[in-house]
């Protein structure tokens, strides 16, 4: 088909074709980032724990006051925690994952370092934290008998005094700090102190987002055992069906262990209720985007068939000419999809060029990843599909002007 006609057309009517124009650039602009920015919140929102998430309850509890044998009593809750009728496995740490804080420490690989090679959050273990948390050791081994210490003994102090004897981190942890090596028996320096790597776990997040989704698995832990008053966290491994059994009897049991502390209820939870909470606001925000696309869309849509139709009226005399011509329904049709196809092409143009800048934006202002170049493609094949489908009735209804109706007035 020539498609003079139909630019000579449209140089007629500028400030219509224009404003169509205009806004399939601005639809196509933030399609493109809509839909990458919703992608990435559900890669966040399905992301790789290294937890056995549907077997874990957490019961935080609380001291009032100081507790001279909290030690002691730790290891008595840890007795009791685990002849619960249905617990496999129980272990106290400082921190668990999909909670809003964590405890964080700069690393270094040489310890004249000024800045931190990287600032990665730091588990503190006993002896049965890895089967609890169901962690999947890739390399090297787990923790030695000999190497486990308490933790109020082992971090007296960052002036040499205190002791670190080992650390298990993270896959990406270990590519982070030693890319392209074995980094079984190499050693980095927490403050003055050497640390050597025994071993690597396959996953593990680190309880926050510190650091933004490429340092989501920054984690390392050390065979230092905390006491309750170390976070407060108690982690119980059970069968899935039996995890709100279990949390209600744990409670019990902390509760009946001394009444100088407090179960903090509204934080005792399944894993499963943690990881939904703490991804309550990705989640929001993809359905609130993917809303924003879908309206964005639909008025795209009312856009262009409310163009063409008006174009179809005012051009009742000339398509009956057309007609009379001898041009065929098929042929009309055509046209008006050309011409749509040709205004949303230069719009899909305009768009992406705007989508980038946008991107740019965001990556400067709120630390959002390059937008990848495959979400430009389909943002103008989706707007392309869009235009076809919302100009076809319009220029149905013009294909079947009968040339006797539209040439009355000649």
């Amino acid at each position: 088909m020539d498609i003079r006609p139909i630019l000579s057309t449209l140089m007629r009517h500028r400030t219509a074709a224009s404003l169509i124009v205009i806004e399939i650039a601005l639809t196509c602009a933030i399609i493109c980032n809509a839909l990458f920015m919703i992608s990435d919140r559900l890669t966040q929102i399905r992301e790789v724990s290294g937890l056995v998430e549907e077997e874990l309850v957490r019961v935080r509890i609380n001291s009032i006051g100081n507790d001279p044998e909290e030690n002691a009593r730790t290891r008595s809750d840890l007795a009791a925690l685990r002849a619960i009728p249905g617990v496999k496995e129980a272990t106290v740490t400082n921190q668990v994952p999909f909670v809003n804080s964590s405890w964080n420490n700069s690393i270094r690989l040489d310890p004249d370092q000024q800045q931190p090679t990287l600032t990665p959050t730091m588990y503190l273990a006993e002896e049965r934290f890895l089967e609890t948390l169901g962690l999947k050791v890739v390399a090297g081994r787990g923790f030695n008998p000999d190497e486990f210490m308490d933790a109020s003994t082992a971090m007296a102090g960052l002036d040499g005094s205190s002791m670190v004897p080992a650390a298990i981190i993270t896959r990406s942890m270990a590519e982070r700090l030693y890319p392209g090596e074995d980094p079984i028996g190499k050693s980095f320096y927490n403050g003055p102190i050497s640390v050597r790597v025994v071993g690597v776990v396959e996953h593990l997040v680190r309880p926050s987002e510190m650091g933004g989704p490429t340092a989501r698995e920054y984690s390392m832990i050390f065979p230092l055992r905390p006491h309750y008053n170390f976070g407060g966290n108690y982690v119980l491994r059970t069968d899935p069906e039996r995890r709100q059994e279990v949390l209600e009897a744990a409670k019990k049991v902390l509760r009946a262990n001394g009444a100088d502390r407090i179960v903090m209820d509204e934080e005792s939870k399944t894993f499963e209720q943690l990881r939904a909470e703490f991804y309550q606001a990705p989640r929001s925000m993809a359905w609130l985007l993917g809303i924003v696309c879908v309206a964005l869309l639909l008025i795209t849509a009312l856009g262009i068939v409310g163009l063409a139709s008006f174009w179809v009226q005012q051009r009742r005399r000339q398509i009956g000419i057309r007609r009379a011509l001898g041009a065929t329904r098929g042929q009309v049709l055509r046209y008006f999809q050309t011409e749509n196809f040709l205004l949303a092409s230069i719009g899909i143009v305009l768009g992406m060029l705007l989508a980038f800048a946008i991107n740019q934006v965001l990556m400067g202002r709120y630390e959002l990843a390059r937008l990848p170049l495959y979400y430009l493609p389909t943002g103008a094949v989706l707007l392309w599909l869009l235009g076809q489908v919302a100009v076809y009735a319009p220029a149905r209804r013009a294909a079947s002007i009968p040339p006797a109706t539209a040439t009355r007035s000649i």
